[in-house]
Order: C-alpha cells, then sequence, then structure tokens
C-alpha cells in the first residue's frame, strides 16, 4: 500500500537513473509514519529496484556503480550452529545463535557459557566467534553475558538490546568497553545508525539493506561508519545479491554474512535457488558481474496467478 499511494505517484515521470534524489524523496515523504517498520521496508524494495534498473540500463553490474570492486573475493562467515558442516564448507569464521533470555538468569548464563565452550572448542583459538543475542537481553543481563564469554575471545556480541534503546547500549558499552558490539540489523535509517556512531556505543554496524532504506541509506550508513573508524557488515548480506555487491564495493567492509540454510551433506547452490546470487566457495564468492545486481527473475514469479508457493516454486517454466 505505501508503494502503490505515496511512492509510486511521487516517483512516476522522473529520471530513474537519479537514485540518491529518488531515494531523498521517498525518505522525506513516510517521515509522518516514522522511519522504520514497513515503510521503510518498501523503501528499501523499491531502492534496490531502481539500482537494479540502473546497472542494466548503464550495462554495469551494481558494485561498478558503487566505484568499482575492492578485493577480487568476498570474504565470508558462517552463521548458525552446525559449526562442523560450516567448517567442511571451508568458512573459517562463525557466529552461533543465542539459546537463552535475561529471565532464564544464571542458569541460562551456565547453559550459554557450555555452548560457547564448546563451540570454540570446535572451531579451534585462531577463528572468529560471534554470539548473536538477537535482542534477548537487558542491559545488567548483557553484562553478565559479556563477562561469562570473556575467555572465549569473541569478534562481537551482536544485538545484545532492543533497537530503541539507545541509553541502554552506551551503558552497555561503558560497562564492557573490551567486549566489540555489533547491531542493526532492527535499525533503520541514517539517523539511527548516526546516534549510536555519535554515542560510541557500537564497534560494527550491520544494516539490512532490504530493511533499512535500500542500498542508497546502506551507503549513507557506511559513511557514517567509516567517518568514524567502524566496519559495516550488513545483517545476512551474502545472502542476497545486494549485499554481495555492496560487500564487493565497500573497503571498511571486511566480511559478509552467510546464513547456513542446508542440512549437512546438502550443496549450497540446491538452496540458493534464485539465478543469479553467487554461492560460497570455500568459504569466499565473488557476484554476478551481470548487469543491475544480476539476477535473472522470470516475469511470472512476481505476478500473482494464484499458485501457491511451493518448494519447487524456482523450477516453474
Amino acid at each position: 500500500a505505501v508503494i502503490e499511494t505515496i511512492y509510486a505517484p511521487l516517483l512516476l515521470g522522473r529520471d530513474c537513473l537519479a537514485t540518491e534524489y529518488l531515494n531523498d524523496l521517498m525518505w522525506r515523504a513516510i517521515q509522518r509514519l516514522g522511519d522504520a517498520g514497513h515503510a521503510t521496508t518498501a523503501r528499501s524494495a523499491v531502492d534496490l529496484a531502481l539500482w537494479d534498473l540502473k546497472g542494466k540500463l548503464l550495462d554495469l553490474p551494481v558494485y561498478r556503480l558503487l566505484g568499482g570492486p575492492c578485493r577480487d573475493s568476498i570474504d565470508l562467515y558462517a552463521t548458525g550452529d552446525d559449526l562442523d558442516w560450516a567448517m567442511e564448507l571451508g568458512f573459517s569464521a562463525f557466529k552461533v545463535t543465542n539459546p537463552v533470555h535475561y529471565r532464564e538468569g544464571t542458569e541460562g548464563l551456565c547453559r550459554l557459557e557450555d555452548k560457547l565452550a564448546k563451540a570454540r572448542e570446535t572451531v579451534g583459538d585462531g577463528a572468529d566467534l560471534m554470539l548473536n543475542a538477537v535482542m534477548s537481553y537487558n542491559v545488567d543481563y548483557a553484562v553478565r553475558v559479556a563477562e561469562r564469554l570473556r575467555p572465549f575471545h569473541m569478534r562481537w556480541l551482536e544485538e545484545p538490546l532492543i533497537p530503541g534503546d539507545l541509553e541502554g547500549h552506551v551503558a552497555l558499552k561503558n560497562a564492557v568497553p573490551w567486549m566489540p558490539i555489533a547491531t542493526g540489523e532492527d535499525h533503520h535509517g541514517r539517523i539511527a545508525f548516526r546516534q549510536l556512531v555519535e554515542r560510541r556505543c557500537v564497534d560494527v554496524l550491520q544494516p539490512d539493506l532490504t530493511w533499512c532504506g535500500g542500498l542508497s541509506e546502506a551507503v549513507k550508513i557506511y559513511t557514517i561508519g567509516e567517518a568514524a573508524g567502524l566496519q559495516t557488515i550488513p545483517h545476512g548480506g551474502a545472502n542476497t545479491a545486494f549485499g554481495q555487491h555492496f560487500a564487493m564495493a565497500m573497503p571498511e567492509s571486511l566480511m559478509a554474512e552467510f546464513w547456513l540454510g542446508s542440512d549437512p551433506g546438502v550443496p549450497l547452490d540446491e538452496v540458493q535457488r534464485i539465478p543469479g546470487v553467487a554461492v560460497p566457495e570455500q568459504g569466499r564468492l565473488t557476484p554476478s558481474d551481470a548487469p543491475g545486481f544480476g539476477l535473472d527473475i522470470k516475469e511470472q514469479w512476481i505476478i500473482p496467478d494464484g499458485t501457491a508457493f511451493t518448494a519447487d516454486y524456482f523450477d516453474k517454466p
């Protein structure tokens, strides 16, 4: 509804190559709705489509529109709890899921500590290891978690608090300055990230390009972080062509997240079914160099025809 009633009338008839201008128009048009939620997610979709169109019209991949590649391939980390399978696939950096909520108290801390001890033993001392808390803690519990995890030399603790608790993030960082904090997948828009950076309460920015306002907004977020000496590593970046192109072009996006969506023994290319989205090989990938994001989306996939969305949907002619 937001696309049809707000964005479409605003954009129709304008220069489709003016991606920065068009994104700014959309951003200003939804301020009464708030710079978050469904309106910003919808803006993300339109912005990404405009970048794809721009690339196709100019016959260039999006990473070249962003300034060109700054690396030959993208280093990845694997998200998921099957560490043996991730290692077999060639990954050398790992993020595990959170098993506890702050209401579980000391018992939960012990369970979490046991999980991370086993994870560190599995991947070895030389591998990057992260924990995704998924907003499951309050400040006090996050501090207690950080203390428990200190022996495991974590690369970062991710999204320990709800995104709206700016002061909580400040208090947490002040309490455990030695623990890198990553967050951002549920922060939307440049202002939320600017506030995190200005208060120096985060070490890694993690916008989701499909939620934060699109590629145009992610570049702004990246620039805010880069000016403060921070890395931007988008949420789920390597699982989408959008994040792959971003990581290929941004110097301070040193790796990308790949969520393991396959069971042990199932090749990753059997899980990634959208043509044009690169699949990791030995923990690295290189995005498509086809125009735009390189996606080969068939028109019948996006025009509702009453067909149920099933596992073999993308196999249909």
